[in-house]
């Protein structure tokens, strides 16, 4: 499906569902989110996913785009990353670390604001060297994602960055791979967070910070 609005930091954003055509932040295009969940889950399968799953799926589809929106404004791309980067000022660590896809595109300025290095958590196969890897659950299946073995040394401090933060199960496994390999995560940041899924709870001992929040 997809993976993981800019503005100052603590903005709320009200309802994650959508019902029927939304009309698209620029130039007027509608986008039925409804019709594409049931084009994405048709037949038997629609019956085997519960309210929660099709509001993640709604509240999915409607980051996507206004996350694609935000990116194409100057300013607000600019307002988002510097957001995160806020957010973020007062953290003492080496790495940041992101997994794809769209948590490339906000990890990676992130690192270069705060003169850190940037690692990518990638899907399993997509890495050239020697990985680690982790499978964890997802809200409608399962995952792999994989680091390279020699990205992070023990005892650094990295932060995770993505754009969505919502049942909280892929920052859960970078961190646990991040402390197989003897370093520690420190803090988490994300653009946006899904807060009726409670993704915190899974990073009971991680600093969790979001720019725009989904009640």
């Amino acid at each position: 499906l997809f993976d993981g609005e800019g503005g100052a930091a603590g903005t709320a954003a009200a309802g994650a569902t959508t019902t029927g055509a939304e009309a698209g932040a620029a130039g007027g295009e509608s986008r039925d989110f409804n019709a594409e969940f049931d084009t994405m889950v048709k037949g038997d399968y629609k019956d085997a996913f519960d309210t929660r799953v099709q509001k993640i799926v709604q509240a999915r589809l409607k980051n996507s785009k206004q996350t694609e929106s935000k990116l194409k404004d100057a300013e607000g791309l600019k307002d988002a990353v510097d957001a995160i980067t806020a957010s973020l000022a007062d953290v003492s660590f080496d790495l940041v670390l992101s997994p794809e896809s769209r948590g490339f595109i906000f990890g990676m300025p992130v690192a270069y604001n705060m003169g850190k290095g940037f690692v990518p958590v990638r899907k399993a196969g997509k890495l050239p060297a020697e990985t680690i890897s982790k499978e964890y659950e997802l809200e409608y299946g399962k995952a792999t994602i994989e680091i390279h073995k020699d990205a992070i040394k023990p005892g650094q401090k990295v932060v995770i960055v993505d754009d969505l933060m919502a049942t909280g199960g892929t920052a859960k496994a970078i961190m646990e791979m991040v402390e197989e390999m003897g370093a520690e995560v420190v803090a988490s940041a994300f653009l946006i967070e899904l807060d009726f899924l409670n993704g915190r709870k899974a990073l009971p001992d991680c600093r969790v910070e979001a720019v725009i929040h989904y009640e």
